[in-house]
C-alpha cells in the first residue's frame, strides 16, 4: 500500500473492550484497514458525529502527520522508530475519562502526565529528521486559525503548534458538536464507555501509521516500549 503522510500514535490495544467499543464507535479500525458497524444509540446520528475523526481511527496523536522528507525512505522511518521504541520506558497513569476538549469530545488521562508529555516530546525531536518541510500553505492555513506565540514557534520548529508545552494527550472521539450535542453524546459514551475504561491505564507501544490515498490511516507496525 502507497502512504502520503505518516504519524506515531498511540493506538489502542486492539482486543481491549474499551477500544473495541470506542473503534465501532468511530467506525473505522485502522488495525484491518476495515469500516466497522457504529454502535446504534436512539437520538444520536453516530456516523455525523464522528465524520471528522473517523480517517484517523482510534489513536492519540504522539509525532503529528508528515510527508516523508526527500532522500528519506520508509524503511529507514521503521528502522528509527525501532531504535527510539527501545529508549524509551513505558508509561502508567491512572486511568481514562470521557472529557470535552472545547466542542468536542475525547478520552483524556488521569493523575500525572509528566512521564506522557516526556515521551511525547521525545517522539517530536527523534523523528524530526524524517518530516519534510511544511508548505506556506499549510502554514498560512493554521496561523490562520488563530496561534498562540508559543504554538506558532513550535509551528515554525516542529511543522505543527500542539506539541511540546503545547501537546494534550487526547483520543478523539467526536467533531466540533453544538452545545446541545455535546451533552448528548457526552452522557451516552459516559454511559457506554467510561466503565470499561483501564485504571491504570498503560502505553507499553507506540504504532507507526501511515495515511493512504484515500485519507484513511492504516496501522503499519508496533513498537514495545523497552528502554
Amino acid at each position: 500500500m502507497t502512504f502520503t503522510r505518516y504519524a506515531i500514535y498511540f493506538a489502542p490495544p486492539a482486543g481491549a473492550e474499551w477500544a473495541k467499543f470506542a473503534t465501532n464507535w468511530l467506525g473505522w479500525d485502522m488495525e484491518t484497514g476495515q469500516e466497522v458497524p457504529h454502535p446504534a444509540i436512539e437520538g444520536i446520528d453516530v456516523a455525523s458525529v464522528t465524520d471528522v475523526p473517523r480517517k484517523y481511527g482510534l489513536h492519540a496523536t504522539m509525532k503529528p502527520p508528515f510527508q516523508l522528507r526527500s532522500g528519506q525512505t520508509i524503511d529507514a522511518l521503521t528502522e528509527a522508530c525501532a531504535r527510539f521504541a527501545e529508549t524509551q520506558a513505558p508509561v502508567t497513569l491512572d486511568g481514562l475519562e470521557v472529557a470535552r476538549l472545547g466542542r468536542f469530545l475525547a478520552l483524556r488521562p488521569l493523575g500525572d502526565e509528566a512521564a506522557l508529555n516526556a515521551l511525547a516530546a521525545a517522539c517530536v525531536r527523534a523523528l524530526d529528521s524524517f518530516r519534510a518541510r511544511v508548505t506556506d500553505a499549510e502554514l498560512d492555513r493554521r496561523r490562520a486559525a488563530g496561534l498562540s506565540a508559543e504554538q506558532n514557534a513550535n509551528l515554525a520548529q516542529w511543522g505543527y503548534p500542539f506539541v511540546m508545552e503545547a501537546f494534550r494527550f487526547h483520543i478523539t472521539l467526536s467533531g466540533k458538536l453544538d452545545k446541545a450535542t455535546l451533552a448528548t453524546v457526552q452522557s451516552a459514551l459516559q454511559s457506554r464507555l467510561a466503565h470499561l475504561l483501564p485504571t491504570p491505564f498503560r502505553i507499553h507501544d507506540l504504532a507507526l501509521m501511515g495515511e493512504a490515498e484515500d485519507g484513511r490511516f492504516h496501522l503499519i507496525h508496533r513498537y514495545a516500549l523497552s528502554g
